[in-house]
């Protein structure tokens, strides 16, 4: 297992997976419970929800995906969407990410005058959750992504698992074992992003 800022510093977008797992699913739920569990939120108020989907059910997810895009992508285009929906299918299991809105809305009646923040803290947190579960997974041998299909197959979800109507999709994160590596990445100076005032 990789210290903290090596798993930061690892964390990047794979979209080279396998269905390999280098350690059990045990493990795996326990990366997730974990970043649910610890993750920030505004007044506390744990509005973060996460559906680990393994084997099967990751397979069906996707699949569910394609098939919600073939209904809108032309026929002589679905090709390379086909490809990259398969590519992420191809992975051991996927985190789909929620937020429960009911959290949010009692926030809002509590606090009137941050009524208008609150969905954006929310967004906060959701990036945070994301975050720990993608360095987690980094950190025990895994690659991943993270994928936005909500608006595609968002309804077709929340029957097939039995989601609460109060939960929204915001995110899906396919990982598995690397096959290919990742894409360079470039990084701007630092002396234009971090600024230190003494």
């Amino acid at each position: 297992m990789k210290d903290f800022f090596a798993a930061v510093k690892d964390r990047r977008t794979y979209y080279g997976i396998s269905k390999a797992s280098p350690v059990s699913d045990d493990r795996i739920k326990e990366i997730v419970r974990f970043a649910v569990k610890h993750v920030p939120s505004a007044f506390n108020s744990q509005s973060g929800r996460a559906v680990l989907l393994l084997g099967k059910s990751s397979d069906e997810f996707w699949s569910m995906v394609k098939e919600s895009l073939r209904k809108i992508v032309p026929a002589d285009k679905f090709a390379p969407t086909e490809e990259k929906i398969n590519g992420f299918g191809s992975g051991y299991g996927t985190v789909l990410f929620f937020e429960d809105s009911r959290p949010v809305k009692n926030l809002q009646e509590q606090f009137p005058s941050y009524a208008a923040h609150f969905p954006v803290w929310s967004d906060h947190s959701s990036g945070m959750l994301q975050y720990i579960v993608w360095a987690g997974l980094e950190s025990e041998g895994f690659g991943a992504s993270l994928q936005h299909y909500a608006p595609v197959v968002e309804d077709d979800v929340r029957k097939k698992w039995d989601i609460p109507a109060e939960w929204s999709l915001i995110a899906q994160m396919p990982f598995g074992v690397p096959v290919a590596g990742p894409g360079e990445k470039e990084f701007l100076p630092l002396e234009d992003r971090v600024w230190i005032r003494e």
